[in-house]
């Protein structure tokens, strides 16, 4: 983001370019006329050709960039601003920050120490899933006595 003499002088040269290209269209486009005829345009209330849809159009633009340029000038310290009420705001500006700044220390501190908490919790769990499994695979599996009668031993190589 620029500052707002930037953004002014940006706006200026946006209004010299619409400027420049409206008279530039209007040459190109506009029909010669004599004096005589300027009263008759003057009373169309319609476009008739499409110069005059370019006139409204730049009429627009460089309207609006003056609103802009306007509201930026608005925006600029007045004259009534000195350096001492500027030093002033600065210095509550930096006791605000100051302040936030402690608020967020505050803040990542208690946060910090909510994550130890979870981290803590989530090794407790950890550390019992683990016990019950290890738990399950120690237990003697039910074993049954019944041979099968495909079962046999073998002694020689397998036909």
């Amino acid at each position: 983001m620029a500052d707002r003499l930037t953004q002014l002088q940006d706006a200026v040269n946006s209004l010299a370019d619409q400027f420049c290209n409206a008279i530039g269209v209007l040459q190109q486009c506009g029909p010669p006329t004599s004096f005589n005829n300027i009263q008759s345009a003057i009373n169309k209330d319609q476009p008739a050709n499409p110069t005059e849809e370019y006139a409204q159009l730049f009429a627009a633009l460089i309207a609006r960039t003056a609103k802009d340029i306007d509201v930026l000038i608005d925006s600029l310290p007045s004259e009534e601003s000195t350096a001492a009420l500027q030093a002033a705001s600065l210095y509550k500006l930096e006791e605000e920050n100051h302040e936030a700044a402690t608020c967020l220390e505050d803040v990542v501190y208690r946060g910090d120490l909510l994550l130890e908490k979870i981290q803590s919790a989530l090794a407790d769990i950890a550390q019992s899933q683990l016990k019950t499994r290890s738990g399950a695979h120690t237990q003697p599996f039910p074993t049954t006595s019944t041979v099968t009668p495909w079962a046999e031993k073998r002694t020689g190589p397998c036909r």
